[in-house]
């Protein structure tokens, strides 16, 4: 009686279990393609998912809360302990290698690849005779283009945003100034005045409708430029250029530099009103900075 009991317990955990584990794996199935590239198969991961969820556990046990064939599941769990993910601990049981020991193993393993194939890398490399010009397709890809460049500025930013863009790189920039990179800031519409070097746009409205779209720069310490066009309805189709070509970097600059004197002209021509000082500032560090 008792040991039957015992065994219906057993049951009922295993089926608790599998429930919680086929949602895991059911998750691991849909995002193989991303998964796969830690060098495991599907098997492999779903086998291990189920592992952590119940161990130690026979193949037998591990077939059920895997969803593995019975069939299959000794080759897999053979293949796991040949690649460290699993270990027999009792004649038939299985247990799996420590999640947070996994994870430590594949960032070594992958970080040692990564820094060997970099040495080849310039050791095959022959020294650039130009730089070209690169395309990036989409708003969504920019932004994270643009994010990388304004973690990785050390000196200065220069920046030409609309309010969509803005929000989405506002993060990145303060934390860039905090760390003492130079912000210069030609905001494209109702943006907040935030950082020391930064004038909103007269006519953002205008250049849109003559553009067709939304105008997107960043360029970081002098070095790189991502300047394009998104092109009001297509955005995620719009092309924005990427380079390190000096002379793109020198001709997207300027035109920044530019739009400041846009700024300033356009307050003092056209309304025929004075500089207040802080613009005087702006003004002075905008002509100094050639």
């Amino acid at each position: 009686m008792a040991r039957g009991i015992t065994n219906a317990l057993d049951r009922a955990s295993i089926i608790g279990i599998s429930v919680a584990t086929k949602i895991a794996t059911d998750t691991v199935m849909n995002n193989y393609n991303d998964l796969k590239n830690l060098g495991f198969s599907q098997y492999e991961i779903t086998g291990y998912l189920s592992l952590v969820a119940r161990h130690p556990c026979n193949g037998s046990q591990l077939s059920r809360l895997s969803g593995i064939a019975r069939s299959r599941i000794y080759d897999v769990l053979r293949n796991m302990i040949k690649k460290g993910l699993a270990l027999e601990v009792d004649s038939g049981q299985y247990v799996p290698l420590p999640a947070d020991e996994l994870l430590k193993r594949l960032r070594g393993r992958f970080e040692s690849d990564l820094t060997d194939f970099e040495k080849q890398i310039k050791a095959a490399s022959q020294k650039a005779s130009c730089e070209y010009i690169w395309t990036i397709q989409g708003h969504s890809a920019a932004i994270e283009k643009a994010l990388e460049m304004i973690a990785s500025a050390r000196k200065e930013l220069y920046i030409r945003l609309f309010p969509k863009s803005a929000g989405l790189l506002e993060k990145e920039l303060h934390k860039a100034a905090a760390r003492g990179v130079g912000i210069r800031y030609i905001a494209m519409g109702e943006i907040p005045l935030t950082f020391d070097i930064q004038v909103i746009h007269p006519e953002s409205d205008r250049v849109t409708k003559t553009i067709g779209g939304c105008s997107f720069d960043v360029l970081s310490d002098r070095a790189e430029a991502l300047s394009g066009i998104f092109e009001t309805g297509t955005e995620e189709t719009s092309i924005i250029n990427w380079s390190r070509n000096s002379w793109f970097v020198i001709a997207c600059r300027d035109s920044l530099r530019h739009d400041f004197y846009h700024y300033f002209l356009e307050k003092t021509y056209d309304r025929k009103q004075e500089l207040t000082d802080r613009e005087k500032q702006i003004y002075a560090f905008i002509k100094a900075d050639d």
